[in-house]
């Protein structure tokens, strides 16, 4: 699905509003003589004791001529010496001097009093809810997925609706299914509600950085067997072993519980998820011909697993 100019003009405004929040536009950053490329360039120096200009320039994707002439006048400056790599003499290194980490540690000194002083004028709530969004940012745009702080916890007020949102909105946009299969994830939530059994049903809520990323659930299907529901893992966090994380605190659960069998019902789309289902110990056991439903055409399949 192609982003729509409304969707670009959001990016843009946010990019444009964020940019004055941290006080980027004006003379100088954090009232320093350094723009905010400039300081990028003293923080990016001082995470190690010599870095190549090549790799330099990539990392904060420069351009050539106007990283020479900032590494110049910081050079002019004392801030930093340029010399040729022992391992490749084509190859030019740069590090800071003495008093090149003295900028970098003010630059970090002033960015941590600024960003606290913002965080310290949110209420408890609103700066949660900032932080969070920050890190799913983060977490969606960064080359890293992998879940940060990974806790799987009971659902918490809100969470079932969230599940209910989730489910319907991805599978919409992954699969083409229309809103009966909303109605039915609406539908296993509140008859997991309305006749739980704390002893023989429980949920998960997979909560990385302090958002949700993924859910399940077991339920009772009859005295021995369990059934695993609505896996769901969000997209940013696919491949880092959420969903893995998430099959086995199921089945565990259910062998604590005193079941024999754990079943699940899945179709033949869910690919990723039938390669999770096999290494966690599932087997397939029945495939179903085709049928319309959700709007499309299923091929629905009953997987099991001894326990």
């Amino acid at each position: 699905m192609r982003a729509t100019q409304a969707d670009v003009a959001t990016v843009r405004s946010f990019n444009r509003f964020y940019t004055g929040v941290i006080g980027v536009l004006g003379e100088g950053l954090m009232r320093t003589p350094y723009s905010l490329t400039e300081a990028r360039v003293i923080f990016e120096l001082a995470q190690r004791p010599e870095t190549e200009v090549l790799a330099l320039r990539r990392a904060l994707d420069l351009d050539p001529g106007y990283l020479s002439r900032m590494l110049t006048r910081f050079e002019g400056d004392g801030l930093l010496v340029r010399e040729r790599s022992e391992r490749d003499a084509r190859r030019q290194v740069v590090r800071l001097t003495p008093g090149g980490r003295d900028a970098y540690a003010m630059l970090d000194e002033r960015s941590a009093a600024e960003i606290r002083d913002l965080l310290d004028r949110l209420p408890g709530g609103s700066r949660l809810r900032l932080l969070a969004a920050m890190r799913s940012i983060h977490g969606i745009l960064g080359e890293d997925p992998r879940p940060d702080g990974l806790v799987l916890r009971e659902p918490r007020p809100g969470d079932l609706g969230w599940v209910v949102q989730r489910n319907g909105a991805l599978y919409a946009e992954e699969c083409g299914w229309d809103r009966t299969y909303e109605a039915l994830v609406a539908g296993v939530v509140a008859a997991y509600v309305e006749d739980h059994d704390p002893s023989a049903e429980r949920a998960w809520i997979a909560e990385s950085g302090g958002v949700p990323v993924g859910c399940v659930f077991c339920v009772r299907r009859d005295d021995e067997v369990a059934q695993l529901r609505l896996l769901h893992v969000e997209p940013e966090a696919r491949g880092s072993g959420v969903g893995a994380a998430l099959v086995e605190a199921c089945t565990r659960f259910a062998a604590e519980a005193g079941y024999s069998e754990i079943m699940l019902w899945t179709t033949a789309l869910q690919r990723p998820a039938q390669r999770l289902y096999a290494r966690a110990g599932f087997v397939l056991e029945d495939e179903e011909p085709p049928s319309r439903r959700f709007g499309g055409t299923i091929h629905g399949q009953t997987w099991r697993k001894r326990l």
